[in-house]
């Protein structure tokens, strides 16, 4: 436990520093020694590589930024991107399985018995129930038979042993990330899992993960009250963009998406041009190159994807939506803004701290200190994304015996003071000082550092971003919150969703 306090001080005090450091110097300062240390090179097939030295400990962050998300599906095959996020830890051709060629006939044989049960499912009342229940149980056998071929949880195995740490994968509706960090030593192992995992990608257990996402739907959306509030919330938001589908999909889609369905997304999706990798940490980045080359460079190139081409268009009026739940009310106000790219983004995140960030966030401090109408209150931007225009989002919880009215009334008296009074100077001096700090905390992480370096060079053109934005934040002014306010956060640009309580049906 001293050692553990120990550790505790030192990092508290190194953090310190380095926040005088980073507080002291310019951005472009900062971007300079990044620019030092910083090698980057791309593939002959298009494969991104961003590789950061940080030689302070023997530990390397690897991330592996895939640029496909939710928002790149179409109706019919909604939460395959999340469903590709289960299936990266599956294995390859040569790892998680006993015989490749046999199981590949069995998992076969368990597509012809899901496509077989699928048409049946499709004449919906005129199915024959007694023929369901044979597909089933054929459905079931085939793929008993082929769990005889697996070696369970090989891939995460393989880094446990060599002393791995943070090993997981999340989807979001932009992208698809992998992420591990391993001891420096071990760059050729990841270079061979890696690359194996996106050259030889074998979809096993596809049908028994789709069980699993099915379930986590219904736990995370439709058990879950603010969850369908946020699900019909985003539907009436979003009425053309795909923004407006949750990451997870919907039921129907995932119960009837088949293997053969994925294998096309994946190739579409997965290819080297269309991965971004950070290796962060203890690394030699020539050794890297080679290694690289090696293994990744033998994945077959393909076309990078086109962008989705929908445009949101603007409401013509206010749009609202309740759900009726005997749980615990709750509001939601969005408001639709332009995307990263915009000169005005930084604008939003100095809004966002000012507004809805912690305990001393304007949002928090009136609704939930001086009015106490709430048990807590909160905005940001970036809902549910930053590729494409997405949401200026405010919420509030009511306290108990408060109701939604109160805290929306009292979210819209916050809004227009946006619009009618300039911020003071002690708000916005601070909001970039934050901004700032929490720069430092992402430089302070390689795993942390090495997710921002990707998601700015692949949503923004350019890992620099990074650091510009501080850039940005620091040239906004009072007089350009207040017109943005005044711009945007307008009764005709607004959706509101709340839950509305009601009594439970067995009281």
């Amino acid at each position: 436990m001293k050692h553990s306090l120990q550790r505790l001080r030192l990092v508290v005090i190194g953090a310190a520093i380095l926040l005088f450091a980073i507080a002291s110097m310019a951005p472009a300062q900062d971007l300079a020694k990044f620019e030092k240390r910083m090698t980057e090179f791309t593939l002959d097939n298009g494969l991104k590589f961003l590789v950061l030295e940080r030689h302070e400990a023997p530990v390397v962050s690897f991330h592996t930024y895939a640029d496909v998300g939710a928002v790149d599906e179409v109706r019919g095959i909604t939460g395959l991107a999340h469903l590709f996020e289960h299936m990266a830890f599956k294995g390859t051709k040569a790892i998680g399985t006993k015989d490749c060629k046999a199981e590949a006939e069995a998992m076969a044989k368990i597509d012809e018995a899901f496509l077989a049960l699928k048409a049946e499912r499709r004449k919906g009342d005129q199915a024959d129930e007694a023929r369901l229940e044979r597909l089933q149980s054929q459905m079931k056998e085939a793929q008993e038979a082929a769990q005889e071929h697996l070696i369970h949880d090989e891939y995460e195995e393989v880094f446990s042993r060599e002393g791995s740490s943070g090993f997981n994968a999340y989807t979001s509706q932009d992208a698809t990330q992998y992420i591990v960090s391993l001891p420096s030593n071990k760059v050729e192992l990841w270079m061979v899992m890696e690359s194996d995992r996106f050259a030889n990608v074998v979809l096993r257990e596809f049908y028994k993960e789709k069980d699993v996402v099915m379930e986590e739907r219904r736990l995370s959306v439709e058990s879950q009250p603010v969850g369908r509030l946020l699900e019909e919330f985003m539907g009436i938001a979003y009425k053309a963009h795909p923004y407006g589908d949750q990451i997870v999909g919907h039921m129907s889609d995932i119960e009837t998406l088949t293997r053969a369905e994925a294998e096309v997304f994946f190739k579409k999706y997965y290819s080297p041009s269309n991965l971004t990798i950070a290796i962060v940490g203890d690394v030699d980045p020539d050794n890297v190159r080679e290694l690289a080359e090696k293994y990744f460079g033998r994945i077959p190139s393909g076309p990078k994807p086109d962008p989705v081409e929908t445009v949101e268009p603007p409401q013509l009026g206010q749009r609202r939506v309740v759900v009726e739940d005997p749980a615990q009310p709750f509001v939601l106000i969005g408001y639709h803004k332009p995307n990263i790219h915009h000169p005005d983004d930084a604008v939003f995140d100095a809004i966002t701290d000012i507004v809805g960030m912690g305990r001393t966030s304007r949002l928090y401090k009136s609704l939930v200190k001086e009015k106490k109408i709430a048990v807590y209150a909160s905005g940001f931007q970036g809902m549910p994304g930053y590729k494409y225009p997405s949401l200026f989002l405010f919420y509030a919880v009511p306290a108990r015996g408060r109701t939604n009215q109160e805290s929306e009334e009292a979210i819209d008296a916050e809004i227009e003071r946006l619009k009618s009074e300039l911020v003071s100077p002690e708000e916005l001096a601070k909001a970039k000082t934050r901004a700032r700090a929490s720069l430092v905390r992402q430089l302070a992480s390689s795993s942390g550092l090495a997710a921002q370096l990707t998601f700015y060079h692949v949503i923004t053109g350019d890992w620099r971003n990074l650091f510009r934005q501080l850039d940005k934040i620091d040239k906004v002014t009072a007089e350009d919150i207040q017109r943005v306010a005044g711009e945007y956060f307008t009764t005709r640009n607004r959706t509101v969703g709340i839950i509305e309580t009601t009594v439970a049906a067995n009281q």
